[in-house]
């Protein structure tokens, strides 16, 4: 009896929802099912995209972890049973040849090109977007909208056009050539993203700073460049992925197999190899991919934290 009581003097959810009609009660199960059911669909269906993001990953490793001989069998392994390292040693020990750059030489030459254009990239960026977002000037509304246009146009449209202009200023087969190529096509996404980081940022904490005693250039260096780290860094992050994975115009101004960078030095490394040796292709796809894959795990963290700084101090 006593039980009985505590239970029903302690619960009084339970109790209020015994006295309510019952067609209250059907409404509400009907509303609960709903929302089951609306979370069970969506937790399928993000299963289902994140097994066939995952999925190829996982098998060009699974592959470049194997002999050739498991991989061209028509009875899939989903696991390198006869676990070997070979591919990764031809890869990266192959002698290269006069036909074809090997991967030590190819992976300096895109590091050169990837890192160069980054740093440019970041500067000119910036520069640009602090310029459109905080001051006005004659034709600053269209140069925005140049900018936009520029992105509507397809690269491959332009190639034969950069291959005249390159050639013309005698830049082919060379680090800045391939560079300033680089630069042409990243520079004006990131000016209109870092363009609205900048733009998120209150003008407000600048003249605040004034305020207390800073200069203009104070204020800015000290309160809203700190607060623009994030969108520096998610901007970086993109520079460095388009330019180190990057292959058309690689592969119409790095002609030379001393000047291949890595996507270049990988088709050449497939031909060479007569399109049967996968097992060494997935080694060398893993190894161009492995520092991209660093490279995000080191700034994801510093993206995340910057967003929320900036998120509260905003």
């Amino acid at each position: 009896m006593s039980v009985a009581t505590r239970v029903e003097t302690t619960d009084p959810g339970s109790a209020a929802s015994d006295v309510r009609p019952p067609v209250l009660r059907r409404r509400s199960s009907t509303r609960e099912l709903k929302r089951f059911s609306a979370n069970a669909l969506w937790g399928v269906v993000s299963i289902i995209v994140f097994v066939c993001s995952v999925f190829p990953v996982y098998w060009m490793l699974n592959t470049s972890f194997k002999p050739n001989s498991d991989v061209i069998s028509p009875t899939p392994q989903w696991w390198p049973e006869n676990f070997t390292l070979r591919n990764y040693i031809t890869v990266l020990f192959e002698p290269a040849r006069p036909d074809r750059a090997n991967f030590p030489s190819a992976f300096v030459m895109s590091l050169a090109v990837t890192g160069l254009t980054l740093l440019i990239c970041l500067v000119f960026a910036f520069v640009g977007a602090v310029a459109v977002s905080r001051f006005k000037f004659r034709g600053r509304r269209q140069y925005i909208i140049a900018l936009l246009i520029i992105q509507m146009i397809p690269g491959e449209a332009l190639m034969f056009t950069i291959f005249g202009m390159v050639d013309s200023w005698r830049l082919l087969n060379t680090v800045i050539g391939l560079t300033i190529v680089y630069l042409a096509g990243v520079l004006p996404f990131t000016i209109w993203m870092l363009r609205g980081f900048v733009a998120g940022v209150p003008a407000d904490l600048e003249e605040a700073a004034m305020i207390d005693g800073c200069t203009r250039t104070q204020a800015f260096w000290k309160v809203t460049f700190p607060l623009l780290a994030p969108g520096l860094i998610s901007t970086g992050v993109f520079a460095f992925i388009q330019a180190w994975n990057e292959f058309l115009m690689a592969l119409i101004i790095m002609q030379s197999p001393g000047s291949y960078t890595l996507p270049i030095w990988l088709r050449a490394f497939q031909q060479a190899t007569q399109s049967t040796n996968w097992a060494a292709i997935m080694a060398g796809s893993t190894l161009l991919a492995l520092p991209v894959v660093i490279f995000f795990l080191f700034v994801q963290g510093r993206m995340t934290g910057g967003l929320v700084a900036g998120a509260v101090k905003g």
